[in-house]
Protein backbone atom coordinates (compact mmCIF):
# COMPACT_ATOMS: atom_id res chain seq x y z
CA UNK A 1 0.00 0.00 0.00
CA UNK A 2 1.42 3.47 -0.95
CA UNK A 3 0.96 6.62 1.74
CA UNK A 4 1.87 10.01 1.41
CA UNK A 5 4.32 10.44 4.92
CA UNK A 6 6.20 13.38 6.30
CA UNK A 7 9.52 12.72 7.22
CA UNK A 8 11.07 15.02 9.94
CA UNK A 9 15.00 15.91 9.60
CA UNK A 10 14.84 13.41 6.17
CA UNK A 11 18.02 15.11 5.09
CA UNK A 12 19.79 13.85 8.36
CA UNK A 13 22.15 10.34 7.87
CA UNK A 14 19.19 8.07 9.48
CA UNK A 15 16.75 10.48 7.94
CA UNK A 16 18.10 10.65 4.10
CA UNK A 17 17.76 6.85 4.12
CA UNK A 18 15.08 6.15 5.66
CA UNK A 19 13.24 8.34 2.51
CA UNK A 20 15.49 6.44 -0.06
CA UNK A 21 13.88 3.28 1.61
CA UNK A 22 10.74 5.01 1.66
CA UNK A 23 10.42 6.19 -2.12
CA UNK A 24 11.71 2.70 -3.31
CA UNK A 25 8.96 1.03 -1.84
CA UNK A 26 6.11 2.53 -3.42
CA UNK A 27 6.00 5.52 -0.54
CA UNK A 28 5.13 9.32 -2.04
CA UNK A 29 7.49 11.32 0.74
CA UNK A 30 7.69 15.00 1.54
CA UNK A 31 10.82 15.67 3.72
CA UNK A 32 10.51 18.62 6.51
CA UNK A 33 13.78 19.69 7.61
CA UNK A 34 15.48 23.51 8.60
CA UNK A 35 19.01 22.03 6.83
CA UNK A 36 20.78 23.26 10.93
CA UNK A 37 22.37 19.52 10.19
CA UNK A 38 20.94 17.78 7.02
CA UNK A 39 21.85 17.81 3.55
CA UNK A 40 19.91 18.37 0.64
CA UNK A 41 22.35 17.30 -1.39
CA UNK A 42 21.51 13.35 0.35
CA UNK A 43 18.07 13.24 -1.42
CA UNK A 44 19.16 14.34 -4.72
CA UNK A 45 17.40 12.80 -7.63
CA UNK A 46 14.85 11.14 -5.02
CA UNK A 47 11.16 11.65 -6.34
CA UNK A 48 9.90 13.93 -3.21
CA UNK A 49 8.16 16.67 -2.09
CA UNK A 50 11.21 19.24 -0.02
CA UNK A 51 9.78 21.55 2.39
CA UNK A 52 12.01 23.82 4.11
CA UNK A 53 10.50 24.30 7.89
CA UNK A 54 10.90 24.51 11.38
CA UNK A 55 9.68 22.38 14.03
CA UNK A 56 9.62 25.31 15.98
CA UNK A 57 6.87 26.68 13.90
CA UNK A 58 3.55 24.55 14.80
CA UNK A 59 1.45 26.42 12.17
CA UNK A 60 4.54 25.81 9.29
CA UNK A 61 4.08 22.15 10.13
CA UNK A 62 0.17 21.94 10.37
CA UNK A 63 -0.01 23.64 7.05
CA UNK A 64 2.96 21.17 5.30
CA UNK A 65 0.98 18.22 7.07
CA UNK A 66 -2.59 19.50 5.36
CA UNK A 67 -0.68 20.65 1.84
CA UNK A 68 0.77 17.23 1.30
CA UNK A 69 -2.38 15.57 2.68
CA UNK A 70 -0.01 13.40 4.81
CA UNK A 71 -1.57 10.02 6.52
CA UNK A 72 1.81 9.49 8.43
CA UNK A 73 4.32 11.04 10.03
CA UNK A 74 8.13 9.69 10.94
CA UNK A 75 9.83 12.14 13.10
CA UNK A 76 13.48 11.71 12.60
CA UNK A 77 14.62 15.52 13.41
CA UNK A 78 16.48 15.70 16.77
CA UNK A 79 19.44 16.89 18.37
CA UNK A 80 21.60 13.63 18.65
CA UNK A 81 25.34 14.89 20.78
CA UNK A 82 24.73 12.72 24.14
CA UNK A 83 27.74 14.59 25.60
CA UNK A 84 26.74 17.96 24.26
CA UNK A 85 23.29 17.26 26.08
CA UNK A 86 25.00 16.91 29.46
CA UNK A 87 26.24 20.59 29.03
CA UNK A 88 23.26 21.92 27.23
CA UNK A 89 20.42 20.47 28.32
CA UNK A 90 18.30 23.49 27.10
CA UNK A 91 18.93 22.50 23.35
CA UNK A 92 18.05 19.30 23.73
CA UNK A 93 14.64 19.77 25.60
CA UNK A 94 13.77 22.96 22.99
CA UNK A 95 14.76 20.82 20.41
CA UNK A 96 13.78 17.10 21.29
CA UNK A 97 11.16 17.63 23.59
CA UNK A 98 9.18 21.02 22.68
CA UNK A 99 9.28 20.85 18.77
CA UNK A 100 8.12 17.05 18.87
CA UNK A 101 5.41 18.01 20.78
CA UNK A 102 4.66 21.23 18.56
CA UNK A 103 4.78 18.13 16.06
CA UNK A 104 2.41 15.83 17.84
CA UNK A 105 -0.02 19.14 18.03
CA UNK A 106 0.45 19.62 14.40
CA UNK A 107 -0.94 15.85 13.77
CA UNK A 108 -3.97 16.08 15.87
CA UNK A 109 -5.19 19.55 14.17
CA UNK A 110 -4.78 18.03 10.48
CA UNK A 111 -6.17 14.56 11.35
CA UNK A 112 -2.80 12.83 11.09
CA UNK A 113 -2.86 9.84 13.06
CA UNK A 114 0.20 7.75 12.67
CA UNK A 115 3.33 8.40 14.04
CA UNK A 116 6.91 6.39 13.69
CA UNK A 117 9.45 7.89 16.43
CA UNK A 118 13.07 7.30 16.02
CA UNK A 119 14.12 7.04 20.19
CA UNK A 120 17.02 5.74 21.29
CA UNK A 121 18.92 2.85 23.01
CA UNK A 122 20.13 5.84 25.59
CA UNK A 123 16.33 5.59 27.48
CA UNK A 124 17.78 2.53 28.74
CA UNK A 125 20.62 4.00 30.99
CA UNK A 126 22.53 1.73 32.75
CA UNK A 127 20.79 -1.67 31.59
CA UNK A 128 19.52 -4.18 34.23
CA UNK A 129 20.51 -6.86 31.35
CA UNK A 130 22.34 -7.47 28.48
CA UNK A 131 20.94 -7.62 26.00
CA UNK A 132 18.49 -4.65 26.99
CA UNK A 133 14.91 -6.05 26.14
CA UNK A 134 11.98 -3.12 25.32
CA UNK A 135 10.33 -3.96 28.51
CA UNK A 136 13.10 -3.85 30.82
CA UNK A 137 13.53 -0.26 33.07
CA UNK A 138 14.14 2.88 31.71
CA UNK A 139 16.21 5.33 33.58
CA UNK A 140 18.41 7.70 31.02
CA UNK A 141 22.03 9.18 32.64
CA UNK A 142 22.21 12.19 29.99
CA UNK A 143 20.04 14.56 29.07
CA UNK A 144 19.58 13.56 24.99
CA UNK A 145 18.14 10.06 26.50
CA UNK A 146 15.41 11.59 28.59
CA UNK A 147 14.29 13.62 26.23
CA UNK A 148 13.87 10.37 24.27
CA UNK A 149 11.69 9.00 26.65
CA UNK A 150 9.89 12.13 26.97
CA UNK A 151 8.57 12.02 23.51
CA UNK A 152 7.93 7.96 23.73
CA UNK A 153 5.81 8.68 27.21
CA UNK A 154 3.89 11.94 25.48
CA UNK A 155 3.34 10.05 22.39
CA UNK A 156 1.75 7.21 24.06
CA UNK A 157 -0.84 9.81 26.28
CA UNK A 158 -1.80 11.48 22.94
CA UNK A 159 -2.75 8.42 21.49
CA UNK A 160 -4.86 7.41 24.26
CA UNK A 161 -6.49 11.09 23.56
CA UNK A 162 -7.00 11.08 19.97
CA UNK A 163 -6.49 7.30 18.69
CA UNK A 164 -2.84 7.85 17.40
CA UNK A 165 -0.67 4.62 15.97
CA UNK A 166 2.29 5.15 17.07
CA UNK A 167 5.79 2.99 17.04
CA UNK A 168 9.04 3.86 18.55
CA UNK A 169 12.00 2.71 17.12
CA UNK A 170 15.19 2.68 19.44
CA UNK A 171 18.33 2.81 17.62
CA UNK A 172 21.57 1.29 19.04
CA UNK A 173 24.14 2.80 17.10
CA UNK A 174 23.83 3.68 13.88
CA UNK A 175 26.53 3.25 10.80
CA UNK A 176 27.56 2.36 7.77
CA UNK A 177 26.83 3.68 4.56
CA UNK A 178 24.98 3.23 1.59
CA UNK A 179 25.76 4.44 -1.97
CA UNK A 180 24.24 7.42 -1.26
CA UNK A 181 24.07 8.31 2.09
CA UNK A 182 26.99 8.86 4.41
CA UNK A 183 27.63 10.13 8.07
CA UNK A 184 28.20 13.87 7.12
CA UNK A 185 27.81 15.55 10.87
CA UNK A 186 29.54 18.72 12.06
CA UNK A 187 31.07 18.46 14.48
CA UNK A 188 31.36 14.40 13.85
CA UNK A 189 31.42 12.86 17.08
CA UNK A 190 30.64 9.17 16.56
CA UNK A 191 33.33 6.17 16.43
CA UNK A 192 33.47 4.28 12.75
CA UNK A 193 33.55 8.41 10.92
CA UNK A 194 35.93 9.65 13.44
CA UNK A 195 38.16 6.26 12.92
CA UNK A 196 38.15 6.89 9.38
CA UNK A 197 39.37 10.31 9.12
CA UNK A 198 41.93 9.07 10.59
CA UNK A 199 42.89 6.33 7.99
CA UNK A 200 42.22 9.17 5.25
CA UNK A 201 44.90 11.46 6.58
CA UNK A 202 41.89 14.14 8.09
CA UNK A 203 42.55 13.52 11.87
CA UNK A 204 45.87 12.43 13.51
CA UNK A 205 44.04 10.37 15.94
CA UNK A 206 41.75 8.97 17.25
CA UNK A 207 40.35 9.42 20.97
CA UNK A 208 39.25 6.70 23.23
CA UNK A 209 36.83 8.18 25.72
CA UNK A 210 37.18 5.99 29.05
CA UNK A 211 39.45 2.88 29.95
CA UNK A 212 37.91 1.84 32.80
CA UNK A 213 34.88 0.68 32.16
CA UNK A 214 33.42 -2.78 33.99
CA UNK A 215 34.08 -4.62 30.21
CA UNK A 216 36.61 -6.96 28.92
CA UNK A 217 38.94 -4.46 27.62
CA UNK A 218 38.20 -1.32 29.68
CA UNK A 219 36.05 0.60 26.85
CA UNK A 220 32.40 0.76 26.36
CA UNK A 221 30.72 -1.67 24.19
CA UNK A 222 27.81 -0.86 21.79
CA UNK A 223 25.52 -2.58 19.39
CA UNK A 224 26.26 -1.02 15.19
CA UNK A 225 23.08 -1.37 13.23
CA UNK A 226 23.87 -0.48 9.53
CA UNK A 227 21.42 2.41 8.26
CA UNK A 228 20.03 0.71 5.14
CA UNK A 229 18.96 -1.48 7.97
CA UNK A 230 17.54 1.22 10.06
CA UNK A 231 15.56 2.35 6.99
CA UNK A 232 14.09 -0.55 6.31
CA UNK A 233 12.57 -1.11 9.97
CA UNK A 234 11.19 2.65 9.60
CA UNK A 235 9.25 0.91 6.60
CA UNK A 236 7.69 -1.98 7.96
CA UNK A 237 6.77 0.15 10.50
CA UNK A 238 4.91 2.57 9.32
CA UNK A 239 3.04 0.24 7.28
CA UNK A 240 2.15 -1.73 10.75
CA UNK A 241 0.66 1.91 11.63
CA UNK A 242 -1.76 1.21 9.18
CA UNK A 243 -3.11 -1.77 10.48
CA UNK A 244 -2.07 -1.73 14.15
CA UNK A 245 -0.79 -5.25 13.83
CA UNK A 246 2.47 -4.34 15.78
CA UNK A 247 0.06 -2.15 18.78
CA UNK A 248 -1.03 -3.22 22.06
CA UNK A 249 -2.62 -1.38 24.79
CA UNK A 250 -5.19 1.25 24.59
CA UNK A 251 -2.76 3.69 23.49
CA UNK A 252 -1.97 2.17 20.59
CA UNK A 253 1.88 2.19 21.00
CA UNK A 254 4.79 -0.19 20.87
CA UNK A 255 8.13 -0.10 21.06
CA UNK A 256 10.84 -1.78 19.18
CA UNK A 257 14.67 -2.29 19.75
CA UNK A 258 16.90 -1.95 16.47
CA UNK A 259 20.52 -3.38 16.84
CA UNK A 260 21.77 -6.62 15.76
CA UNK A 261 22.40 -8.19 19.15
CA UNK A 262 26.20 -8.26 19.50
CA UNK A 263 28.22 -5.83 20.82
CA UNK A 264 31.69 -4.18 20.15
CA UNK A 265 34.06 -2.85 22.39
CA UNK A 266 35.78 0.71 21.37
CA UNK A 267 38.96 -1.17 20.84
CA UNK A 268 37.39 -3.97 18.79
CA UNK A 269 35.96 -1.14 16.46
CA UNK A 270 38.80 0.60 15.86
CA UNK A 271 40.44 -2.58 14.95
CA UNK A 272 37.43 -3.39 12.63
CA UNK A 273 38.67 0.06 10.78
CA UNK A 274 42.60 -0.84 10.60
CA UNK A 275 41.35 -4.13 8.88
CA UNK A 276 39.30 -2.42 6.32
CA UNK A 277 41.37 0.23 5.66
CA UNK A 278 45.08 -0.74 6.21
CA UNK A 279 46.20 2.12 8.02
CA UNK A 280 47.45 2.04 12.06
CA UNK A 281 45.14 4.51 13.07
CA UNK A 282 46.93 5.48 16.25
CA UNK A 283 44.90 6.23 19.67
CA UNK A 284 45.14 8.65 22.44
CA UNK A 285 42.97 7.11 25.52
CA UNK A 286 41.34 10.09 27.57
CA UNK A 287 38.90 10.36 30.62
CA UNK A 288 35.15 9.34 30.17
CA UNK A 289 32.62 11.39 28.77
CA UNK A 290 29.90 12.42 31.22
CA UNK A 291 26.78 10.35 30.87
CA UNK A 292 27.90 7.63 28.46
CA UNK A 293 27.04 4.12 29.77
CA UNK A 294 29.10 1.04 30.29
CA UNK A 295 27.16 -1.46 27.73
CA UNK A 296 24.09 -1.23 25.57
CA UNK A 297 23.46 -4.33 23.34
CA UNK A 298 19.66 -4.83 21.87
CA UNK A 299 17.48 -8.00 21.81
CA UNK A 300 15.85 -6.93 18.48
CA UNK A 301 13.65 -10.29 18.97
CA UNK A 302 10.25 -8.00 19.65
CA UNK A 303 11.22 -6.25 15.94
CA UNK A 304 11.76 -9.53 14.44
CA UNK A 305 8.83 -11.50 15.70
CA UNK A 306 6.44 -8.52 15.21
CA UNK A 307 7.63 -6.44 12.04
CA UNK A 308 9.63 -8.96 10.42
CA UNK A 309 12.73 -7.19 10.62
CA UNK A 310 16.41 -8.67 10.91
CA UNK A 311 19.60 -6.57 10.02
CA UNK A 312 21.24 -7.63 7.01
CA UNK A 313 24.63 -6.75 8.18
CA UNK A 314 25.48 -8.37 11.36
CA UNK A 315 29.35 -8.32 10.27
CA UNK A 316 31.43 -4.92 12.28
CA UNK A 317 33.92 -5.16 9.07
CA UNK A 318 30.79 -5.14 6.72
CA UNK A 319 29.17 -2.15 8.42
CA UNK A 320 32.74 -0.35 8.67
CA UNK A 321 33.72 -1.40 4.41
CA UNK A 322 30.33 0.40 3.83
CA UNK A 323 31.51 3.40 5.20
CA UNK A 324 34.94 3.23 4.40
CA UNK A 325 33.41 3.17 0.76
CA UNK A 326 31.80 6.33 1.52
CA UNK A 327 33.86 7.99 2.64
CA UNK A 328 36.79 7.87 0.19
CA UNK A 329 34.09 8.46 -2.36
CA UNK A 330 33.43 11.85 -0.15
CA UNK A 331 36.28 12.69 1.80
CA UNK A 332 35.12 16.04 2.45
CA UNK A 333 31.46 15.13 3.04
CA UNK A 334 28.63 15.89 0.35
CA UNK A 335 30.14 18.79 -1.25
CA UNK A 336 33.23 16.78 -1.97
Amino acid sequence: MSDRILVTGGAGYVGSAVVEALVAAGHRVAVFDNFSSGHQLALAGLDLELIRGDLADRSAIEHALREFRANAVIHVAGSIQAGESMKDPGKYYRNNVINSINLLDAMVAAGVGRFVFSSSAGIYGNPVRIPIEEDDPVAPVNTYGETKLAIERAAAWYGQAHGFSSIFLRYFNAAGATERVGENHEPETHLIPLALRVALGRSERFLIFGNDYPTPDGTAIRDYVHVADLARAHVLAVDATATNSSTSGSASARAFNLGSGTGFSVREVVEACRRVTGHAIPTVEIARRPGDPAVLVANPRRASDVLGWKPHFADIDAIVASAWTWHRLHPDGYGS
